[in-house]
């Protein structure tokens, strides 16, 4: 069996750009579950890739990182009531300096474009409240503004950092402010209406360009405004063209370009991102030819062209460089290799996909396949679903997928109904009916598919999920025992009223928001894992994180027992796995490449 141990990143992610474009910061993965700092030089003559800076200590995954223009990152470890900011050099000693430490629930820092400081940061407190500092380089802050309420954003709109547009939340309300730095006053910026949110998204300092988002005309739509050369008049009309109003994608207004007059947009339709050009003044919103694969929804658009980070199923992560008005300019910085130990080859050949129209419970489903054309009657066939429920599968590298198609199987990762990126209504279908939808799609793919291999002399698929997909995963394997080979679920929960009762407040509130306080009932039962679980008839292995903070551990220990008192043998009819120290991202936490050989071997073999 193929081992994947790589000397290079994988993935990379929380990509921060400099103020000036010249630079550009992101957290890197080789696969094992480390995170490390990368800084990218962007400027022209330059050698454009990554450069290892900090003490090559591991960092978490949720570390702010502040691209500098000189190279340097400025980095925000988040512990519980504090933050330490330390100073990442990009020099070959490999040195850090520690810059300070904040004392508060929540710090976020923002490129600042002065020369007088590293960062500018917003720290709220409980009270509510928020304060605005100056992050100078010998570590003092130095306040800018005590600000009562919570602010976030953070939009600049003069070149020389000295008004900064900021949303306040406000009678459940998100209102546009700016805040003056000189005189650390707050004064109302963007009010379509009372009832209205009104977001400034990117903004042109020099020229007066401004992106906002407004559910002003009466559902949320990009918009425009250009300034006045005199700031100090009022602003015309917002408009809100029907050019950008798309409703079968999710449109990300990304950067401006230097000119001013172009909008660089994401635009993202089922799994694919693609990109386009808007010109707000002339009306026009025009595709730019990319790969096709799934673009970072952040970038930088300077002289030297546009900067995005890309990824595709069959390559890691990068950062993307193209001039959008020239086709054939699409560049590809950061190659991922040489790689060691996969194959014996220095660059393994990655695993293709494409995108599949299955049949769901009521009409086509939308699907990554690995596998080639024939995937349907290979020896092994595993059923991906997603976390979420408010998620998808994107055509993007996925190490785990990769890792499972290198074993020789085909991997298919269906966007079920409740799956983003198809629109407003298919993704509100599971509301309030948890395992309703979603999962009729999931065992309509899984009866055909057992009944197309059956043909082939094959078993049926095997079953795997993560998050709400190991929920789905467990539902499916009891409500259609005959439709799988085998199920495998990693943090699973039991009920959307089980998690809520067990959660922290923060995901108590959010799974209420997507309807999971209400439990789903048919003929077929209720979705609560523990009233069907008896059904299970094909091996389980299910794998828990003990520090999990998202699905608590408990959920999976309540199976367990569940299991045991209904006769199921641990180790014969199924195995619990738990994990000492690891999270909710036990997949891309230590250990990931022993954890991902341990699942593909039970997908092959149904070994417990």
């Amino acid at each position: 069996m193929s081992t994947m141990v790589t000397t290079r990143p994988l993935r990379r992610i929380g990509w921060s750009f400099a103020a000036d474009g010249g630079h550009a910061a992101c957290l890197a993965t080789p696969g094992d579950g480390t995170w490390r700092v990368e800084s990218w030089s962007l400027r022209p003559g330059r050698a454009s890739g990554a450069i290892p800076v900090g003490t090559g200590t591991p960092e978490r995954l949720h570390t702010q990182l502040l691209a500098l223009p000189d190279g340097r990152v400025l980095a925000c470890r988040h512990e519980p009531g504090r933050h330490e900011l330390a100073l990442l050099e990009a020099d070959d000693a490999g040195s850090e300096r520690h810059v300070t430490t904040v004392r508060l629930p929540g710090l976020r820092l923002l490129p600042y474009p002065g020369t007088d400081a590293l960062a500018l940061a917003l720290g709220a407190d409980t009270t509510p409240s928020t304060t605005v500092w100056l992050v100078r380089e010998d570590g003092r802050l130095d306040p800018v503004a005590e600000l009562s309420g919570l602010y976030s954003g953070g939009v600049w709109l003069d070149p020389n950092g000295g008004r900064l547009a900021l949303d306040e939340v406000r009678g459940g309300r998100i209102k546009t402010v700016a805040l003056d730095l000189a005189t650390a006053t707050v004064r109302p910026f963007l009010e379509l209406t009372d009832e209205s949110n009104d977001r400034l998204l990117l903004a042109d300092p020099v020229g007066g360009l401004l992106v906002i988002a407004s559910d002003a005309p009466g559902s949320d739509r990009l918009g425009w405004i250009r300034l006045p050369a005199d700031r100090t008049q009022a602003p015309g009309r917002v408009r809100f063209p029907e050019v950008v109003h798309v409703p079968d994608a999710q449109v990300r207004p990304i950067a401006i370009a230097p000119d001013g007059r172009r909008v660089a947009v994401q635009l993202d339709r089922g799994a694919i991102s693609r990109l386009a050009v808007w010109t707000p003044e002339e009306g026009e919103l025009v595709e730019a030819p990319t790969p096709d694969g799934c673009l970072g929804a952040v970038g930088r658009w300077t002289e030297q062209g546009l900067r995005i980070p890309f990824s595709a199923p069959d390559r890691p992560s990068c950062l993307a460089r193209l001039d959008p008005s020239r086709p054939g300019s699409w560049r590809q910085d950061g190659e991922p290799g040489p790689f060691v130990g996969f194959d014996d080859a220095d660059r393994p050949q990655w695993r293709p996909a494409h995108l599949e129209l299955l049949v769901g419970g009521t009409g086509p489903v939308e699907s990554i396949v690995y596998g080639g054309s024939d995937w349907r009657c290979a020896e092994h066939v595993l059923l991906a679903l997603h976390g979420g429920p408010a998620a998808a599968w994107r055509f993007e590298f996925d190490p785990l997928l990769q890792r499972l198609a290198a074993a020789g199987i085909a991997v298919v990762a269906p966007n079920q109904r409740g799956s983003t990126g198809y629109g407003a209504r298919f993704a509100r279908e599971p509301h309030g009916a948890w395992g309703g939808p979603d999962l009729a799609d999931i065992t309509a793919i899984g009866r055909t598919l057992a009944a197309e291999r059956a043909a082939f002399g094959r078993a049926p698929a095997a079953l795997f999920g993560v998050g709400y997909g190991g929920y789905l995963a467990l539902l499916a394997a009891s409500l259609a025992p005959g439709a799988w080979s085998r199920c495998l679920a990693v943090a699973p929960f039991l009920s959307g009223p089980r998690l809520i009762a067990e959660a922290s407040l923060p995901i108590r509130a959010l799974m209420t928001r997507l309807g999971g306080d209400t439990e789903y009932v048919d003929d077929q039962g209720p979705r609560d894992v523990l009233a069907v679980c008896a059904r299970i008839a094909v091996p389980l292995l299910f794998v828990h994180g003990d520090r999990d903070d998202t699905i608590p551990v408990g959920q999976s220990r309540a199976l367990r027992h569940t299991l045991l008192a209904h006769g199921r043998v641990e180790g014969a009819d199924f195995r619990y796995l738990e994990l000492p120290g690891l999270g909710h991202e036990a997949l891309a936490g230590d250990g990931a490449p022993d954890l991902h050989a341990h699942l593909a071997d039970f997908v092959q073999t149904g070994r417990l």
